[in-house]
């Protein structure tokens, strides 16, 4: 059963500018694994966070870095979820997550489903 779903766009060449203006965001909004990747995927991996907030219904006190993108044993994204995204997620019966992330023309979109 889906339990909710969330999609979010992001501007790469704004997010690339906004990483150079202000270098904390990687730490702030990216786990060490992610962190090393090009503009475009953390673009788009930044969207894959919002998308998993938009799936839990948006609830306070999340934080970019609990949800983490991954690649599954065949090499595709998959959403792992900590602290309190993990919690909520729980609370909601969240028992798997799919996720599809995409980048071109200058915009990254993420596409996320919380399934129970």
């Amino acid at each position: 059963m889906i339990v909710g779903i969330g999609v979010d766009v992001v501007d790469v060449a704004r997010f690339r500018a906004a990483l150079e203006r202000t270098p904390a965001l990687r730490t702030r909004l990216f786990t060490e694994a992610e962190q090393t990747l090009p503009p475009a995927s953390l673009a788009a991996r930044f969207a894959a966070k919002e998308a998993v907030a938009k799936a839990l219904g948006g609830p306070p006190g999340l934080s970019h870095r609990e949800a983490e993108v991954v690649k599954d044993a065949d090499g595709r994204p998959a959403v792992q979820v900590t602290g309190r995204a993990a919690e909520v997620a729980g609370e909601l019966g969240v028992t798997r997550w799919h996720v599809s992330l995409s980048h071109d023309g200058g915009v990254a979109i993420a596409y996320v489903v919380a399934e129970s």
